[in-house]
């Protein structure tokens, strides 16, 4: 475990947390280095158009942004590296970080923006028509789907909130629940009972997504009654959660039940010190592009001041 590096500012992870603070520390002379991950851009990368990201009045490709982002990071003098952060040690100073199970390097500080993953059904169908139809975020992709009808699977607050925000913009919104009652809280549940283009469909399995280029429909099968019926619709979202990319850091970092990582409000300092974290890692409210960014350059500005205060140059 011979360490091979010394790193000042070392990021892990490329989403707009990511470069965000990588943009901001290589301009503080952080000499950041910033490992991409297991996906390069993040989730922003299996999204096509992004049109509420201020300053692309056009809108933009999801991928092309990410490429945007990247360009401007590796141009203030990011070291960008492809790799994966595999094992940490974050119990003695400096830090102890594996890259893709086999190099240590040892860093003074670091930016965690490993962001998170939506859960899937796991269904061929839905993977092969996932951005073609398949979304798991109404609030990127329901703009596409105004005056259509649309299907959406999950039964939590969250899927509650994008089946309500669908029925804002789309003719008919199909809500396909596992069980016969609903994880939601109960006030979210009882909007979503009461909007009338909201159709519920209890103990509805998903059995595949119908669609050649595009989404074009939807098979479903009730798990009481085995009968099984197809449904047109022109899009089909997947709200059955997300999981927050913080494994490696069990045991050394505060997480809630689900994962994600504690930040003291206001910052984005987690329970140890110099270890800092950003983005849909640490944001399970609002996780969009925008604020994913913001974070990050609250995470630059935190390890610069922490670095500061240190004494280490």
């Amino acid at each position: 475990m011979e360490p091979t590096e010394r790193i000042h500012c070392l990021i892990i992870g490329s989403g707009p947390a990511g470069y965000t603070a990588a943009i901001y520390a290589a301009r503080a002379n952080l000499k950041p280095v910033l490992y991409q991950g297991i996906q390069p851009g993040g989730q922003l990368t299996i999204t096509t158009e992004v049109e509420n990201y201020p300053g692309y009045p056009d809108g933009v490709q999801g991928p092309e942004m990410m490429v945007h982002f990247e360009k401007q990071a590796a141009r203030m003098g990011t070291d960008i590296r492809y790799g994966l952060a595999t094992r940490v040690d974050l119990s003695t100073q400096p830090y102890k970080v594996q890259i893709d199970e086999e190099k240590w390097i040892e860093a003074d500080s670091i930016i965690i923006a490993t962001g998170a993953s939506a859960k899937w059904l796991g269904l061929e169908s839905e993977q092969r028509l996932n951005g073609y139809g398949v979304s798991a975020c109404a609030v990127c992709d329901g703009f596409f789907f105004r005056g259509k009808e649309v299907a959406i699977v999950g039964a939590g607050d969250t899927a509650a909130e994008e089946a309500l925000y669908l029925s804002k913009l789309c003719t008919t919104v199909h809500m396909f629940i596992r069980k016969d009652a609903m994880r939601a809280s109960k006030v979210m549940q009882d909007r979503v009972l009461n909007s009338p283009n909201i159709k519920i469909y209890w103990n509805t399995d998903t059995e595949e997504v119908l669609g050649g280029k595009n989404v074009t429909g939807v098979k479903i099968k009730n798990n009481k009654t085995g009968e099984t019926s197809e449904i047109p619709v022109s899009g089909f979202f997947v709200a059955i959660g997300h999981q927050p990319n913080s494994d490696i850091f069990k045991g050394f970092l505060d997480m809630d039940e689900a994962g994600y990582i504690k930040t003291i409000p206001g910052t984005s300092k987690t329970n140890i010190e110099g270890v800092f974290a950003a983005g849909d890692v640490q944001d399970k409210i609002y996780r969009q592009a925008v604020t994913a960014a913001g974070s990050g350059c609250m995470a630059a500005l935190d390890a610069e001041r922490y670095l500061g205060a240190k004494g280490i140059h």
